[in-house]
């Protein structure tokens, strides 16, 4: 079981000082991978605890990337629809070649209509947007000659295509991993809830010829209660999780570093 950690690229957490000092307090306590969630548009009245303030998650993490040296770097989960599939595909590129090969792309089709709008993109084709740019990347990593709109182009640099998460609830999520991701990144820390999602997710990989599939799950364990944590790890490994990404709030990059060094010795 891999444990990482959510990192705060929004609020006032989000300075530049602060998101190193976490990410490396990530890295010093051994965790597996530091994650930033995706907002590009959050209406006023809907900002409590960010104020509004978001960082570029693709943006952020190539910023971490240069502060820190192993720590892998996700997105939980990057909006796939808000963004045009060319230049979102070189920022992936060039992230995933300059950290060494260390980005983890969480996806997800987004829900939030205000952003929708402020985006201009119609939220009730949000699921083919979705699989038309998954299957873009697909094409782009494949390749050093793509193509777009027609247009035939060099796709470099073209390092090893980042695994692809997918994010969302079943069914759907599910099919949309077997046939475009490594895996699924679902927000269920129900063991019980998890394990019948993941062998049917194990299955679809297996009818389409993959590797068995990665199931990086975004929960908040209970460090408080170091037992009661371990055995909630113990129980969504055994329910098929392969990799928990705890979730928390913290005020500053010291309440940070106090829980990454407390999960890392769950980890360990």
């Amino acid at each position: 079981m891999k444990v990482g950690i959510a990192l705060r690229t929004m609020g006032p957490q989000s300075t530049a000082e602060v998101m190193v000092a976490c990410a490396r307090a990530a890295e010093a306590a051994g965790l597996d991978s530091i994650w930033v969630a995706d907002h590009i548009a959050i209406p006023h009245d809907d900002a409590e605890g960010s104020g509004g303030r978001y960082l570029d998650p693709l943006t952020a993490l190539a910023y971490l990337a240069g502060a820190t040296q192993r720590i892998g770097l996700g997105t939980g989960v990057l909006i796939v629809p808000y963004r045009p599939p060319l230049p979102t595909a070189k920022v992936i590129a060039t992230l995933q070649e300059l950290s060494g090969g260390r980005l983890r792309l969480g996806v997800g089709l987004g829900w939030m209509a205000p952003e929708f709008r402020a985006v201009g993109v119609d939220r009730r084709r949000r699921g083919r947007i979705t699989d038309d740019t998954l299957a873009f990347f697909e094409r782009c990593f494949a390749a050093d000659l793509a193509e777009a709109n027609g247009q035939p182009f060099l796709f470099l640099p073209r390092p090893p295509k980042p695994p692809i998460l997918v994010g969302g609830a079943p069914p759907h999520a599910l099919a949309r991993a077997a046939r475009y991701g490594s895996g699924w990144m679902p927000m269920q820390g129900d063991p019980d809830k998890l394990a019948p999602h993941v062998a049917d997710l194990r299955a679809r990989f297996a009818a389409a010829g993959k590797p068995p599939p990665q199931v990086i799950v975004l929960a908040p364990l209970p460090l408080d209660d170091p037992p009661r944590a371990r055995d909630h790890l113990a129980r969504l490994a055994g329910a098929g999780a392969t990799h928990v990404v705890h979730a928390l709030r913290y005020a500053d990059a010291a309440e940070f570093a106090r829980r990454a060094e407390a999960l890392g010795k769950l980890a360990g």
